[in-house]
């Protein structure tokens, strides 16, 4: 059992190397706007964060050798499936450095049923330079933060919020 305890808290974050930047990153905050993007997926079209405005967006940010993105990457397919008709939107942020290369391999094996854009360091300072993976948030249908998570999250407490963001009317 320990080393099982052990085990999981070594998969549940994995460092981001760091960037050569050295200034400050500011965090977005819960209640704040998630910072805006427009990024091409796998297939070649255009995921723009903004345009998903009145669903609740699961954002994960991920790379294809962080052990915890692999245990949640099933997960958020299934909240996909089964929450999709209700309003709900995953989007894969991969922040392999060699971008495609990896992930290409990775979606073929994987088949995901949401798009996966490459991130990049500009959109890693947006989001308070991501120190670790996975980073996950929950974005609510007026595209405010509702919840940010680094490292892996609990299963069933995630997919309690988001039932609860679902539950919830865009504001007007």
């Amino acid at each position: 059992m320990l080393l099982r305890t052990f085990a999981i808290a070594l998969v549940a974050m994995c460092p981001l190397v760091a960037s050569s930047q050295t200034a400050p990153q500011t965090v977005p905050q819960v209640g704040e706007p998630a910072p805006d993007f427009t990024l091409t997926d796998s297939t070649g079209a255009p995921i723009k964060l903004s345009a998903y405005k009145g669903k609740v967006v699961l954002l994960d940010f991920w790379a294809t050798w962080c052990g915890g993105c692999k245990v949640e990457i099933p997960w958020y397919a299934e909240f996909q499936n089964k929450y999709q008709k209700d309003g709900l939107s995953a989007i894969g942020v991969s922040m392999d450095e060699d971008g495609w290369k990896s992930v290409k391999p990775f979606l073929e094996e994987h088949k995901l049923n949401y798009p996966v854009v490459i991130g990049n360091q500009d959109l890693a300072s947006r989001y308070g330079g991501l120190p670790s993976l996975p980073m996950t948030l929950l974005i609510d249908r007026n595209g405010k933060i509702a919840e940010s998570h680094a490292g892996m999250v609990n299963k069933d407490d995630f997919e309690k919020k988001i039932k609860g963001l679902l539950h919830e009317s865009p504001a007007s």
